[in-house]
């Protein structure tokens, strides 16, 4: 049986449902795992809203405890501000020492008998005075509250820091009763006509806490519910704030997992409205750039040593070829007829010496790609070119040679490789102009702080198509061309490398049918 047109079809779709689910999961787990970026925030921003709550919680509770406090103990103060001579009446005072008159006190109900029943504070409130001589009095019969007593030692210094006739409301005093229960308390200091000193008798005021109490309680219950209720409502609130905040981050997350080698060209937007997301964009942007330069520059080496190693292999192959076959030729009987043995000796050293050749400029490449190793001293350019100017003009044989050399042009360079530097492009030169109708031209000329060498010639010129290429190594303008007219194409590779390890820089400018113009700028002194 035949398979089913759709099933690749089926297989990849299924393929992809199966990474997408794999692709949902991993995203649900990152989201709601501790270590996720949205958890860490909102479990962080919770737990400081939460302690910022429990910090209002505790002053609140405090403030208002003291609120409460001194609230009551001001209700309780306006209470003594009234007539106290039933305090000194339940005390057992005698009406003489009130400063009243007997009949006038027995009729205010003020003596020991008195007809009028004494005056009602705050309910469930304890009452007490305290004299220098009679010491502590409770005063809570009706009332049931115990009275709590301070030590000697307190009451005397209430007696010297409190004025007479004026209750201290914001100094209230807390204290446990003989029951165990907290009081709030507050005193007055009374002073009297008759008595021995104007500070006498210091009228204690008590009532309980608890109630107090109880209403901070409820308010601060009241508080945890309105903050739970406020956590619950800023939790619901924040998570789609926090999720449209990080769609940003998910998105160059999904733009990285669909980034390899082979697809550098993605870019994260910059314009998300969070300067940290754009800069961050523009950090993986220019980081993606790099990469992508890299890798393009990575295929060029490839393409370029595959090339190089195509091409060495070919020029070598070459003259092993036609040595090998003069060796056949020996061989066979040319060896024993002198002319037949002359030439093929002839030819094979010439190939031999073009194979030499061939195999130092490769030498001289490696070294210049490792680490370029120039011995600069300080050379006068022009004297360095007229002393290889013999040289030549035997090299251009019937060819016009100029020379046009400025004096005095000093530079910082190894004056061997500069010479291989003049002879490459002459020879250059040379390989593309007419024998007898070519013309060279030597120029050297000084521009600020560098030193220009140019070599032009009248030979056919350079199309545009070959000028970004001329440097590359084996690069042949006319591929037709035969290596008796010119070498391996390594010349001007050797000779740019030779001008890039100085600091200076080669550039060609050439037309059809216009010759060509190498020039070399070098940093001069």
């Amino acid at each position: 049986m035949k398979p089913l047109a759709g099933g690749s079809r089926t297989k990849t779709g299924g393929k992809r449902i199966v990474y997408a689910g794999k692709r949902l999961i991993g995203g649900l787990r990152s989201r709601f795992s501790p270590s996720s970026l949205r958890f860490q925030l909102l479990s962080r921003s919770l737990l400081l809203l939460a302690a910022l709550l429990i910090l209002i919680g505790v002053f609140q509770y405090v403030i208002m405890k003291d609120f409460l406090y001194k609230n009551q103990a001001e209700s309780m103060a306006s209470q003594m501000r009234g007539p106290l001579r039933d305090v000194f009446t339940r005390a057992g005072r005698p009406a003489e020492h009130t400063g009243l008159p007997k009949p006038e006190a027995d009729a205010a109900g003020t003596g020991t008998n008195g007809g009028r029943p004494p005056q009602l504070f705050i309910p469930n409130t304890s009452l007490a005075i305290i004299n220098n001589d009679s010491g502590f009095i409770d005063l809570n019969a009706e009332s049931g509250a115990v009275a709590p007593r301070l030590s000697d030692t307190e009451y005397a210094t209430l007696f010297e820091k409190d004025t007479p006739g004026r209750p201290e409301s914001e100094s209230y005093h807390v204290i446990e009763d003989e029951d165990g229960k907290e009081q709030l308390v507050v005193f007055r200091s009374i002073g009297l006509p008759g008595e021995q000193g104007e500070r006498a008798w210091l009228v204690q005021m008590g009532t309980y806490t608890a109630p107090l109490r109880e209403v901070v309680m409820r308010q601060l219950l009241t508080f945890v519910g309105l903050s739970l209720l406020a956590l619950a409502g800023g939790l619901a609130l924040y998570l789609p704030i926090l999720r449209r905040a990080l769609t940003p981050l998910n998105q160059m997350v999904h733009t990285v997992e669909d980034t390899n080698a082979g697809n550098l060209g993605n870019r994260f937007t910059t314009a998300s409205g969070q300067s940290e997301i754009d800069r961050l964009g523009i950090s993986f942007n220019g980081m993606l750039e790099r990469l992508e330069e890299s890798f393009e520059a990575e295929r060029e080496a490839k393409e370029q040593m595959r090339r190089f190693v195509a091409d060495a292999s070919h020029e070598l192959r070459t003259p092993l070829t036609s040595i090998h076959g003069f060796l056949e030729v020996l061989l066979r009987g040319a060896a024993n007829r002198p002319e037949q043995l002359h030439t093929a000796l002839n030819s094979m050293l010439g190939e031999s010496q073009r194979m030499k050749k061939l195999v130092e400029d490769l030498l001289t490449l490696a070294k210049l790609d490792r680490t370029p190793v120039v011995q600069r001293t300080q050379v006068q350019l022009d004297e360095v070119v007229a002393e290889m100017e013999p040289h030549l003009r035997m090299l251009a044989g019937e060819r016009e040679v100029r020379f046009d050399l400025q004096p005095g042009l000093i530079a910082m360079c190894d004056c061997d490789k500069i010479k291989q530097v003049v002879l490459n492009l002459f020879h250059n030169a040379v390989q593309h102009t007419d024998p007898r109708q070519g013309t060279i031209a030597v120029r050297l000329s000084g521009l600020p702080g560098r030193a220009e060498l140019e070599v032009r010639d009248n030979g056919p010129g350079i199309a545009a198509e070959h000028l970004p290429h001329v440097f590359e190594r084996f690069y042949r303008i006319d591929a037709s061309r035969t290596r008796k007219q010119g070498g391996a194409g390594l010349g001007l590779s050797i000779t740019q490398s030779i001008v890039e390890a100085h600091g200076g820089t080669i550039e060609v400018d050439s037309e059809p049918g216009q010759g060509a113009a190498f020039k070399v700028t070098l940093p001069a002194v």
